[in-house]
């Protein structure tokens, strides 16, 4: 009998592993955003310093366990097998979950995850308990679940994301008003209490607050900080401040840069604290219920159906090897995970002070959103006095930096924001963290650094709109996540139950194969990222630079043509609907690749150095030839594709054999453009030339044949339409092709030529 139990068991540690893997790449942006958006440290310093603040944070995690055993559910009111199945139900659910949103590279309360999915499964085991019974009535659900709570997380939860939105937004306000942007100048005279108040918060909130979980720390100790908590803060303060002084005074080092390296440390020993029970909290309940029921099994020979769960209400306490091996699992991840670092991305790049290419689109509610609020923004200005109003300007204008000066490491933002956004997400978490609250880290993170970037004046005109529209994603996704866990979680408790052994194993395999297949999948969609990189936004960009840069951006799309047209064309002989289906999604990553050129024409312009301005038109014309040729190859495969969708009748064999050899010369022609861009052997590029008007010929020549069976024996409307469209389309792709060859000829022949 303990064989399917000590089995389920092991299954959950296992997930259990997998779930500190795709939590912690999640919840990495929680401690990372503001250091590496900053670049206040090299990337190395960062991952240590986080690393530290992991592993330690691990051991200040034994207190909140019991949010997994009986915050959610009353335990007294189920059984030992019943119990089981919650647990099951509730980590597989989390790591499906979770893996999910990482794929997508968005971040995610786990802590919203877990309470839901809890939730979810207690109210399914509830509701079949009371429907098996012979009165059951719905209304005893709330017997079964610890609604108080729960009501009381969920409500926390909520208000965190408005609080810590308004926080972040008025105290970067006030900071930005003392330091402006050129705080370099201001932080002689305020840095020293900036930075003592910075660390005091920090050991206050962090390291005193916190000393109640750790289980090394004696009662009178604690007692003793907590009757003397104001003095220690002032002491705290003026130690911080004179610290903070020497810093600066002696040491000569930006005191900002402090902050920020003790900050990183306390979020991420922060995050470590209140959302390692998050992944692990759920397997070490299951053991600790396990141990309660085998002890009684063998005094009494309690079957698990007959086992009352009144023994977790108590407190167990958490084994610290367990919470050791899970930060030391956590680190791991932190170092490995490029999730994680696509998760990052997102945060710093809706937080960003700069421009850049977005990456939500706007909708009706993000674009209302805005309209109202510069229409408010603007009647609230005109109420104060010009002079007031200049004095304000001045604090928030940007020093301009000479583009000789910008290069690709400048930051998303600077260290004031970055040190507002660390303290503060520090500060309100552990407020949370010390009230035996699962607050989300994630909330409270994400919404500090949008408030911050809003009070900042990151969120201009021109990128208003999407940054916005980014966070209604992300949020949306926070509640679109609740629903999943709750309902997923539920699912998966009644497939359990009523399915038995069978139903959990399948579920098992079936959630370590989906994590596998998506890390597959994202680590190859990472790889083709890199592969596809281009120039940084903020490089200085030289002719030789220009040079290689369009080289590539002609081989990398020509290649993708030359593929298109070829599959095309193959699958439009085979009248194969599923292929050509694939190859109409297709031809979105190639119009994609080139309206992200197209988006980048105002960065390549600025970024120019002063000597190579005048390739700005050669760049531009490029893409334009470019985009001709996309918008041939996109027809090409969209009207295939419609053509077989609504059944009309095949080409004609001799059609078929026309196109196959009209391809065959293009593989040819598209293989030698591929093989000179990727090789610059750019000498060659007069052969190409020269073969460009037999295959131009060629086409011409088909196109009279058709006009020819046409008169004779031709009968279908539909198959001349789209032949003679494949052929036009062809030569266009054609003249395209070899426009873009002779004006790269000729640009590469002046940029050679010396100047005298």
């Amino acid at each position: 009998m303990e064989d399917i139990y000590i089995v389920m068991l092991v299954a959950l540690f296992a997930l259990a592993v997998t779930d500190l893997v795709v939590g912690v790449s999640n919840d990495a942006i929680n401690f990372l955003n503001s250091a590496i958006g900053s670049k206040a440290v090299s990337m190395r310093t960062i991952m240590i310093v986080a690393s530290l603040g992991v592993a330690v944070g691990a051991i200040f995690s034994s207190g909140l366990m019991e949010v997994a055993r009986k915050g959610i559910f009353l335990p007294g009111e189920f059984y030992f097998d019943e119990i089981m199945i919650i647990f099951m139900a509730v980590m597989l659910t989390d790591v499906l979950l979770l893996d999910f949103f990482n794929s997508m590279g968005l971040p995610t309360s786990t802590t919203v995850s877990i309470v839901f999915e809890l939730l979810g499964a207690a109210v399914c085991m509830a509701t079949i308990k009371i429907y098996t019974q012979t009165d059951g009535n719905l209304t005893a659900l709330t017997g079964y679940i610890n609604t108080a709570k729960a009501t009381e997380i969920i409500v926390g939860i909520l208000m965190a994301v408005v609080i810590a939105f308004i926080v972040g937004a008025v105290v970067q306000y006030i900071s930005r008003l003392v330091f402006s942007f050129q705080y370099e100048k201001k932080i002689k005279y305020v840095g020293a209490i900036f930075g003592g108040f910075s660390l005091t918060a920090i050991l206050y909130f962090i390291l005193i607050k916190g000393m109640k979980s750790v289980p090394y720390i004696s009662d009178s100790m604690i007692e003793y900080v907590n009757s003397n908590t104001l003095i220690i803060v002032g002491i705290g303060f003026v130690i911080f401040t004179g610290i903070s002084q020497f810093i600066m005074s002696v040491l000569k080092f930006n005191i900002l840069r402090m902050i920020i390296i003790v900050g990183t440390f306390a979020l991420a020993l922060a995050f470590a604290g209140n959302d390692l029970v998050n992944f692990i909290g759920v397997p070490i309940a299951a053991w600790q219920s396990f141990d309660l029921w085998q002890t009684a099994y063998e005094a009494t020979g309690t079957l698990p159906s007959q086992f009352v769960m009144t023994g977790l209400a108590g407190s167990v306490p958490t084994p610290e090897l367990l919470l050791i091996a899970a930060g030391g699992v956590m680190v791991i991840t932190l170092w490995f995970s490029s999730k994680a670092r696509s998760v990052v991305d997102t945060g710093i790049n809706l937080a960003r002070q700069g421009d850049g290419v977005e990456r939500f689109e706007p909708n009706w509610l993000s674009r209302g959103i805005v309209r109202y609020s510069v229409l408010f923004g603007n009647a609230v200005t005109t109420v104060f006095p010009e002079s007031f109003k200049t004095k304000i300007e001045n604090k928030f204008s940007k020093p301009s930096t000479h583009l000789k000066n910008r290069r690709i490491d400048t930051p998303a933002f600077d260290m004031v924001r970055a040190s507002v956004n660390l303290v503060m997400a520090s500060v309100l978490i552990s407020i949370g963290t010390n009230m035996k609250l699962p607050l989300s880290t994630t909330y409270v993170t994400f919404m500090v650094a949008m408030g911050t970037s809003l009070a900042d004046r990151a969120w201009d005109r021109e990128s208003a709109v999407y940054r916005v529209a980014g966070v209604l994603n992300v949020v949306g996704g926070w509640f679109v996540t609740a629903i999943v866990a709750f309902t997923a979680a539920a699912v998966f408790g009644a497939i359990i139950y009523y399915g038995g052994t069978i139903a959990l194993v399948v579920l098992i395999i079936l959630a370590l194969t989906v994590v596998v297949r998506s890390g597959i999948i994202h680590s190859r969609k990472s790889r083709e990222e890199k592969r596809k990189k281009r120039f940084k936004k903020s490089d200085i960009i030289t002719i030789n630079e220009i040079t290689s840069e369009t080289s590539e951006n002609i081989s990398n799309v020509i290649g993708g043509i030359n593929k298109m047209y070829s599959k095309t064309v193959d699958h439009l002989g085979y009248y194969d609907l599923g292929k050509l289906k694939k190859s109409y999604k297709k031809i979105e990553n190639l119009e994609a690749e080139v309206d992200e050129l197209k988006d980048n024409i105002f960065y390549f312009i600025k970024s120019l150095d002063e000597n190579s301005v005048e390739a700005s038109k050669f760049y531009i014309l490029t893409i334009d030839y470019l985009q001709d040729m996309v918008q041939s190859i996109g027809f090409i495969t969209r009207n295939s594709y419609n053509h077989v969708h609504n059944n009309h009748k095949n080409l004609k064999f001799n059609q078929i054999r026309d196109l196959k050899k009209v391809d065959d010369r293009m593989q040819v022609l598209f293989d030698e453009i591929t093989a000179t861009f990727d090789n610059h052997e750019f000498g060659n590029i007069n052969n190409l030339l020269n073969e460009k008007q037999e295959l131009m010929d060629y086409v011409s020549d088909l196109i009279q044949k058709q006009i020819t069976r046409i008169r004779t024996s031709e009968s279908s409307p539909r198959n001349t339409k789209l032949y003679f469209g494949i052929l036009l389309e062809t030569k266009d792709l054609i003249g395209s092709t070899m426009n873009l060859l002779q004006l790269f000829q000729e640009f590469y022949n002046e940029a050679r030529s010396p100047v005298y």
